[in-house]
């Protein structure tokens, strides 16, 4: 099942948003990669997959499942779903029952609540690099 019929059955609130997903990657590296350089970005390769702020180790996360742990538990009333390739991005709300076995089917996406205060991403490298969960509050 694709995430779009998956997210209706659920009863989530879906406002697709095409186009965001340039603004919302400059958000998200605003918010999660500030503390970097140019030079610390290119050297990580961060214009390729924001993720790799988490698998050079540049900043704190959890990892596989205990990622998809954090993100079941993280309230989830209005988030933004975005992709590292794709310009379509959606707004999901009344996202409470959200879980992290949704995006199983899912590259290089990343969910991040309206504050950017946490972001779940799963790379096309699950299992090996990801998927990750960072808040703001666990740096």
């Amino acid at each position: 099942m694709d995430l779009i019929s998956l997210l209706k059955k659920k009863k989530v609130k879906i406002t697709e948003i095409p186009k965001w997903g340039t603004y919302l990657r400059k958000q998200w590296e605003d918010n999660f990669a500030n503390h970097l350089d140019n030079r610390e970005k290119q050297s990580i390769f961060l214009e390729d997959y924001l993720w790799h702020i988490f698998s050079y180790e540049k900043k704190n996360c959890l990892k596989d499942n205990q990622a998809d742990i954090a993100f079941n538990k993280e309230g989830k009333k209005f988030c933004y779903v975005f992709y590292q390739h794709s310009n379509d991005a959606l707004i999901l709300e009344n996202a409470s029952l959200l879980n992290a076995d949704d995006f199983s089917n899912e590259e290089d996406v990343y969910v991040v609540d309206k504050e950017f205060k946490w972001t779940y991403v799963r790379t096309h490298e699950t299992g090996w690099c990801g998927p990750y969960f960072n808040r703001k509050e666990i740096d």
